[in-house]
């Protein structure tokens, strides 16, 4: 056998391998429960999404990651990869826990005008900013075994080096110290971080990404504060022609409907301070199931927003086997203003339709108490429809042994709300049942809807995105029936579903 006839045989080999971990991936993806629309990793458990960057056409989302079980363990970024944030090809694990601890939450940026000196050559570094979490120091009681460290890649982000000098900023004695989104402010030519710091958020900038000052901090008597404050990003938006800060904030426990959840602040930053217009705690999401999600860097005008679809009071014990939770449908976000009071819009982000098939109209329903829609359904669809006049109705999805999902609005409490009370598998948690509602904010005198069912979730965006419910369910099988129940005296019409193509 010849040097060539070795190197083609070789190549077949690794093609074998590949198509084989490949059908490995594909078939883990027909497990019991797994989302057909949702990023989920083939394996092993998840959380936060970290390290959202997009460049040269690439999103990436790197996230919290246990490779060695379905529980929360030694945390490790997983990485994958999309042209479009529907079509996910999954990557190496990307960073590994060290000397200075499991590696936490954290953020990547593009660092156009190498400023931190990793670039080489002309290439660009992406730089990723990560919590460090030293379990040794914690178990000893210390307050300062949080530290933040950087890492770079210099091919696209497939493989990373953590910088020699790590950790890059030290904790003053904060046990909470953690989860660094940082982003470029242009006018002072300076990075920013903006970090969890127990009860509030603590400002930092720095020139190089290495050496980082204390700017300022926001929120000791603001927002909720139920628990600790994580997961922080902070980015600008236009509305009317003007700009906007808007500072994200999870908190866990202290979600509007119990457990974890995120708030937000509008406001203005000029800096080094911000300084939030009201301080009324307002969510981007009134569901359960949404947590710790932040935005992608270097998407320009656009302010994508991605969440962790679960809740930390029974994440991990769900009734899933070999793999444990899924991040939210990616978000654009936007501003509206709504009787003199500004709020954050969240809508699903338009490159879903890339797996949207055509849709199915079904007429409109007037004078009708009970109306079945649909004996069968899509294994994974967008509902949408509008109302004349906002007033009471409900959305049942069941199935034939009696289970079902009810979403609606409660025209008395002026509220969205799903109810997964009797949705399937609920006692491995006792506080997993329940009825969760969103306020409604929009003062229009006519609504809209639009749901995306998928195999254990759905997400609620009512009136152009200004309520968000989102929420995970187990069915012990499919529901495969859809029927709207409204008083009489409201038109349900513009009725129509998306079959959604699985991505896997």
């Amino acid at each position: 056998m010849n040097i060539k006839q070795g190197l083609l045989i070789g190549c077949c080999l690794l093609s074998a391998l590949y198509l084989k971990g490949q059908d490995k991936v594909t078939e883990a993806y027909k497990e019991p429960f797994r989302p057909q629309v949702h990023f989920s990793p083939a394996k092993k458990w998840m959380n936060d999404p970290n390290g959202m960057v997009f460049y040269k056409g690439v999103y990436h989302l790197f996230f919290q990651y246990y490779p060695n079980g379905t529980k929360w363990g030694p945390m490790h970024w997983g990485h994958a990869e999309s042209s479009d944030m529907i079509h996910w090809r999954q990557m190496p694990v990307a960073l590994y826990p060290d000397s200075l601890g499991y590696i936490f939450s954290g953020s990547a940026v593009v660092d156009e005008h190498n400023t931190s000196g990793f670039g080489k050559n002309g290439q660009v570094p992406l730089v990723a900013i990560f919590c460090q979490h030293d379990p040794k120091g914690e178990k000893a009681g210390k307050d300062n075994f949080q530290t933040e460290s950087i890492a770079y890649s210099l091919d696209e982000g497939k493989t990373w080096t953590k910088y020699p000098g790590n950790p890059v900023l030290k904790n003053p004695g904060i046990r909470d110290f953690r989860d660094p989104k940082v982003m470029w402010y242009a006018p002072e030519n300076k990075w920013v971080m903006t970090l969890a710091t127990k009860d509030r958020i603590t400002f930092f900038s720095s020139p190089n990404l290495k050496d980082w000052n204390k700017e300022s901090e926001f929120g000791k008597d603001k927002g909720g504060h139920g628990g600790v404050w994580e997961c922080p990003d902070l980015f600008p938006l236009q509305l009317d022609g003007k700009t906007y800060w808007v500072l994200l904030v999870s908190v866990n426990p202290g979600g509007p409907n119990g457990g974890s959840g995120t708030q937000y602040f509008i406001g203005d930053f000029d800096g080094k301070t911000f300084t939030a217009i009201n301080t009324e705690t307002k969510w981007i999401d009134y569901g359960p199931d949404d947590y710790a999600g932040v935005t992608w860097s270097n998407t320009g005008k656009r302010k994508i927003f991605l969440g962790w679809m679960s809740n930390w009071i029974y994440a991990a014990q769900v009734p899933t086997e070999k793999w444990r939770n899924a991040m939210t449908v990616p978000r654009e976000l936007s501003l509206k203003q709504i009787n003199g009071v500004i709020f954050l819009s969240s809508k699903p982000v338009m490159e879903l339709r890339h797996i949207a098939l055509k849709s199915v109209s079904t007429a409109t329903a007037k004078d009708t108490a009970l109306m079945p829609v649909f004996s069968s359904l899509p294994d994974q669809y967008i509902l949408k429809f509008n109302t004349d006049k906002i007033n009471d109705y409900s959305i049942i999805l069941s199935n034939d042994v009696g289970e079902k999902l009810v979403i609606g609005y409660d025209k008395s409490k002026n509220k969205y709300y799903i109810d997964r009370t009797k949705s399937g598998k609920i006692d491995f948690n006792p506080e997993f049942a329940g009825i969760f509602f969103a306020p409604r904010l929009s003062s229009a005198q006519a609504s809209n809807l639009e749901l995306i069912v998928d195999a254990s979730s759905i997400e609620l965006f009512a009136d152009n995105g200004l309520s968000v419910i989102s929420s995970i369910f187990f069915p012990n099988k499919p529901y495969n029936h859809l029927r709207f129940q409204n008083n009489k005296v409201m038109t349900i019409k513009n009725k129509e579903v998306f079959p959604l193509k699985s991505i896997w």
